[in-house]
């Protein structure tokens, strides 16, 4: 991918961390740049359930929802996350998702860049049973890892290759218990004309489950959701700045905004 695409690609930036989620489209402010380790730090403080207004934003059928089942879904879908990395791991017999995808017969390749540069997409998995970590996010985000600082907010459990294929292998495993997970069982009624009706699944328990799922799997003191803002940040500070802000004002966290516009 050239600067130029790159470039194009982060007007703005459409997707979260795994490439799963769309922020809406707006006419793109301009941010001040903030330190990325006063935001990891800030975020990496966030206990996992607390996450539920940013995870529920980019959810399409958020606006069905009243808080208190976001607050409850939240909950349910972090534990799901959790019961299952503990169910893989005793498995398989291994907490290592290199291990655990190769037992699984999952094809994992590593790729440079995905065949579309239309947006920015750091891991994705691939129906029956491929995964592709996209190596450019991997290895700039190893970049920012070389500053000590970084390193020791995010600690020495964080392997960014590990933790993107962990989050696609949930994905993976929602396929496999599709009749009984929570994430493929639990569902809203978007609408209902007498007999007829049409349920959803939600984006949102999906992703904080993978999110969970990925946390207990890499041993992490925080919820992986903080590394959207860090791995944004190796494509553009001020793309990351303001998904920081995003974030900090959904959660009703204070801080100092930097909105220049």
């Amino acid at each position: 991918m050239t600067r130029e695409e790159i470039a194009k690609v982060l007007k703005p930036i459409a997707d979260g961390l795994f490439g799963k989620q769309r922020r809406p489209s707006y006419e793109k402010p301009h941010y001040e740049i903030r330190g990325l380790n006063d935001m990891l730090r800030d975020l990496t403080a966030i206990a996992p359930d607390d996450w539920w207004p940013y995870a529920f934003s980019r959810d399409p059928v958020n606006g069905k929802l009243t808080d208190g089942q976001r607050v409850q879904l939240m909950y349910k879908s972090v534990q799901c996350g959790y019961a299952y990395a503990d169910k893989i791991a005793d498995e398989y017999g291994t907490d290592d998702p290199v291990q655990i995808a190769k037992k699984m017969g999952m094809v994992v390749t590593y790729p440079e860049f995905p065949e579309r540069t239309d947006r920015v997409l750091f891991a994705e998995f691939k129906p029956a049973n491929q995964i592709r970590i996209y190596m450019d996010a991997v290895n700039k985000a190893k970049d920012l890892l070389r500053d000590r600082t970084t390193a020791e907010i995010l600690t020495d459990n964080l392997d960014v290759s590990k933790l993107l294929l962990s989050h696609e292998l949930f994905h993976y495993i929602e396929e496999k218990y599709k009749d009984t997970i929570f994430t493929r069982t639990e569902k809203i009624r978007l609408w209902e004309l007498g007999p007829l009706h049409n349920d959803s699944v939600l984006l949102a328990d999906s992703e904080a489950a993978a999110m969970a799922f990925a946390q207990r799997l890499n041993h992490l003191s925080y919820f992986p959701y903080v590394l959207d803002v860090f791995m944004v940040y190796g494509y553009s500070m001020e793309e990351a700045s303001g998904l920081y802000e995003e974030m900090m004002t959904l959660l009703g966290r204070g801080y100092e905004k930097g909105d220049k516009t």
